[in-house]
């Protein structure tokens, strides 16, 4: 299935999470910085987060809150 990560496509299998594509795109240390995941809605997503077909997942720091994606 594809999800898209900053508006990046990734190929993924059904059961992969958040920390897998992040591991996948080379940006889990992103998350040690002290960024986070969010939803097209900005809502805050867990590394453990289920991710479905066509999901749209953005890497942001705190100081880009409110930022329309």
């Amino acid at each position: 299935m594809r999800i898209y990560l900053n508006n990046i496509p990734f190929d993924i299998l059904p059961g992969m999470t958040v920390k897998h594509v992040l591991i996948s795109a080379g940006l889990i240390g992103e998350i040690r910085q002290g960024k986070q995941i969010v939803d097209a809605w900005e809502n805050e997503i867990g590394l453990e987060g289920e991710l479905t077909e066509g999901e749209r997942i953005f890497l942001k720091s705190h100081q880009e809150e409110g930022r329309n994606f």
